[in-house]
């Protein structure tokens, strides 16, 4: 298996330019079965779970042309619906997360799909009620296979539906979404998730053809369309790393710009890690995030101890709240981490704690994080990856410690970053990926 090797404690400088966004690019290479025509995509993030769908979509016969690292061509012209008993077949998606976006436009253009037992990260349940429920609603009918663990989903006919979700789950939306947009009248969706990974995939799917309305809330309608039609589409960077990088920056003291950082579609990121005390400087559509010796948390206006805690958009992403609690860890002052969506994502601080950080698990989804002050450092220690942001954040954790750290299960950080440890000693990092 392999590891990294990290030696900590080097002030890293320059420029570095985020990949396309891994969340939305789940979603956009999913809409490719929606058609049988050409879609070309560029700025795909060249990672393992992205690259895990495409080699799916292969599977199921669609055509993929690798034009170079970061563009594909896709035609579905001939997808092969009995792939989708083939056990073979049935394990490889369940060892993606991502592969549930297939169920959508698999029932929106043959009535017919399957959804496998998720996959990826360990942080918690993670339901599929939302997506069952909506296509329900649409005709849908579904049957679980409890001795292969997947949903057999059918349908004779797709029909238009009020619907209302319990939750606004970005990949329920977008399951729902591509559904409805090849069924037979209107669909309304409301507490849709409107996140810019979802008001890409509208825009695209209507420069398809498809007819979606109120893009960017979450109230959307649809209108069914006969047939969709090719297209051309652009990932945005992807958000979660440029807050990655800003914490970074924090943590090691370092001077960083993070070019074409997308800053229209980022929200309230850079105003959460500003109230860390982090400075930043914006010029263009660039972050410049100059090297601070220290950084004050801020309190509320009554003075009393912030709380950060993840929201549906526009709130805080849940992704980048293993970030800003490493970040608080080297902070004056204090702060409460609250992780509302995921009841096992903070179960890393406990590596944290054996660095020296002084954080107190309060439960499965609160952290109160003490900040040293740069008082002392962390120290290195041998830890393992439990999931994509929390390796990430142990990574960060590990570039601003004393002495030597090795992080194991490192699958799991390629799952999201793009050669990660190439890209950091690009700035001056020491990471070196290593047998262990």
């Amino acid at each position: 298996m392999k590891a990294f090797e990290v030696l900590g404690g080097k002030k890293l400088n320059g420029e570095i330019v985020p990949q396309g966004a891994k969340n939305e690019a789940l979603q956009i290479i999913s809409a490719v079965l929606l058609t049988p025509d050409p879609i070309t995509l560029y700025n795909i993030p060249d990672i393992l779970d992205v690259n895990l769908l495409i080699e799916l979509l292969a599977e199921l016969g669609v055509d993929v042309e690798r034009i170079d690292r970061h563009t594909c061509k896709f035609a579905a012209k001939h997808v092969l619906l009995e792939k989708l008993e083939d056990p073979a077949f049935q394990k490889n998606s369940s060892r993606l997360r991502g592969s549930v976006m297939i169920a959508g436009p698999l029932l929106g253009r043959f009535k017919k799909a399957f959804i496998p037992k998720p996959g990826g990260d360990k942080i918690g349940r993670r339901r599929l009620d939302t997506h069952i429920i909506g296509f329900e609603k649409l005709g849908v009918q579904f049957q679980y296979e409890q001795g292969e663990g997947f949903f057999r989903l059918t349908a004779n006919e797709l029909k238009g539906a009020d619907l209302l979700l319990d939750e606004p789950s970005v990949t329920g939306t977008a399951n729902i979404i591509f559904a409805a947009v090849l069924a037979k009248g209107k669909t309304t969706i409301y507490n849709a998730a409107c996140e810019p990974y979802i008001q890409q995939l509208c825009r695209m799917l209507n420069r398809m053809g498809a007819k979606i309305s109120g893009i960017s809330s979450n109230l959307l309608s649809i209108e069914g369309v006969e047939a969709l039609g090719g297209t051309e589409h652009t990932m945005l960077p992807d958000m979660i790393e440029v807050g990655s990088f800003i914490g970074l920056a924090a943590m090691t003291q370092s001077n960083i710009t993070i070019k074409n950082a997308g800053l229209a579609h980022l929200g309230v990121i850079p105003e959460k890690f500003q109230q860390l005390g982090i400075a930043m400087e914006f010029r263009g559509d660039d972050i410049i995030i100059p090297e601070q010796k220290t950084y004050e948390i801020q309190t509320f206006i009554d003075g009393s101890v912030l709380t950060i805690y993840d929201h549906p958009w526009p709130g805080m992403t849940p992704d980048l709240l293993s970030i800003m609690l490493v970040v608080a860890t080297q902070a004056k002052g204090s702060v409460l981490i609250h992780q509302k969506m995921f009841e096992s994502r903070l179960f890393f601080v406990d590596k944290l704690i054996d660095m020296g950080a002084r954080i107190i698990l309060c439960d499965p989804h609160r952290a109160a994080v003490i900040g040293l002050e740069r008082e002392q450092a962390l120290r290195g220690i041998t830890m393992s990856s439990p999931d994509i942001r929390a390796g990430v954040a142990l990574l960060i954790a590990a570039l601003s410690a004393d002495g030597k750290s090795i992080i194991q299960n490192i699958e799991q950080i390629d799952r999201g970053y793009q050669d990660i440890d190439k890209r950091l000693t690009a700035l001056g990092a020491s990471i070196k990926r290593i047998d262990f």
